[in-house]
């Protein structure tokens, strides 16, 4: 750009423009200072945008994979708090972030950017808060699952002596689950607290199932009194399942002596029977031996139950050695029958 009135002088001679504005002291005065002012500005500038790097990890940094790295270190309800703990602290240091920030003639308005960040800690918070969740739901199902597994096992009504068994261990596994149920809650309990206090919209989705200190208070209360009608129901047929536990093992006694009879006379060991005989002897024999033997069972834990004497049967407990051994005797017996006959399918030329 050539300066003004210079028409008459040749093109190649003329004056510019900006050479004559840079001879002028006053202009170049103001470019400079104008120049240094800018430069000023945007120094400002930077070092305010340089105080949001501490929130670069919110978008750096993917949700899922810290997620599992957190998991990998098995942490406790502890570390859950120190987490939430530090996106709380994060969310109120975006809130006290003016909205507009006033640099020179330069207005910088934060109010979106605020939105946004406060967008991306609520994703790590829920993601975070979530997995407590879970952990928290898990623990209580397997909680609630066992009080109805036991509930379940006590509600069966007791006809017999094994039945009868099954019952009183479960009201025995009441009464020493009495002093250690309240632990059991505990983390439960103060896991949904800790979500109360950080993320309470998580507990609202389900707040009656996840209400620890109501099923402690209901569901295991509950539980304990029909316990207690149980025992006091049971007390009075206490005197009718021992009779019947007596006369069960008077019988078995005779039995026994009668099986063991029988297995001398005609069992497996008698002398002069083919060995396949012996077998299908021995297998007979065997589950004969078995339906005594879990009558034996039953009594015996029957008279455990009752505080008797246990009773013993030395014919049967004879009989169970020789079945054994005679088991191991013909199971070899047949293998090595069966390793012949295969040897007799091979032909010379193939050895």
């Amino acid at each position: 750009m050539q300066n003004w009135n210079q028409k008459d002088i040749p093109e190649d001679e003329r004056e510019p423009f900006y050479d004559w504005i840079a001879k002028d002291k006053e202009i170049v005065k103001v470019i400079l200072l104008l120049t240094g002012s800018i430069q000023g500005t945007k120094n400002n500038v930077n070092k305010f945008l340089e105080s949001f790097e501490r929130f670069d990890w919110l978008w750096k940094n993917k949700i899922d994979e810290s997620l599992k790295k957190f998991n990998a270190t098995n942490p406790q309800l502890e570390d859950f708090e120190e987490k939430l703990r530090d996106f709380t602290s994060f969310e109120e240091q975006i809130m006290i972030i003016m909205d507009t920030h006033q640099i020179g003639a330069l207005s910088l308005k934060t109010q979106n950017v605020k939105v946004g960040l406060k967008k991306w800690i609520a994703s790590w918070k829920d993601s975070y808060a979530k997995d407590l969740h879970k952990r928290a739901k898990s623990m209580m199902e397997e909680l609630t699952d066992n009080i109805k597994q036991i509930k379940l096992k006590i509600e069966k009504p007791a006809k017999d002596i094994d039945s009868l068994g099954n019952v009183m261990h479960a009201l025995e596994e009441i009464r020493n689950k009495q002093s250690e149920i309240e632990i059991q809650f505990r983390p439960v309990i103060e896991m949904c607290n800790l979500l109360e206090t950080y993320l309470p919209e998580i507990m609202d989705n389900d707040k009656e199932e996840m209400e620890p200190s109501q099923i402690l208070d209901k569901d295991w209360g509950n539980l304990v009194s029909q316990a207690v009608t149980i025992r006091n129901d049971l007390q009075g047929e206490q005197a009718q399942f021992k009779k019947n536990l007596v006369q069960g093992v008077n019988v078995l006694i005779d039995d026994v002596k009668a099986f063991r009879k029988n297995f001398e006379e005609n069992g497996p060991m008698v002398p002069g029977i083919e060995p396949k005989e012996a077998l299908n002897r021995l297998r007979m024999f065997s589950d004969e031996y078995s339906i005594r033997k879990r009558k034996f069972d039953t009594f015996h834990a029957g008279e455990t139950l009752f505080g008797l004497p246990h009773q013993e049967y030395p014919e049967l407990v004879q009989t169970q050695k020789q079945i054994e051994l005679l088991d191991k005797l013909y199971n070899l017996y047949s293998k090595v029958k069966d390793t012949i006959s295969k040897w007799k399918d091979i032909t010379w030329t193939e050895i």
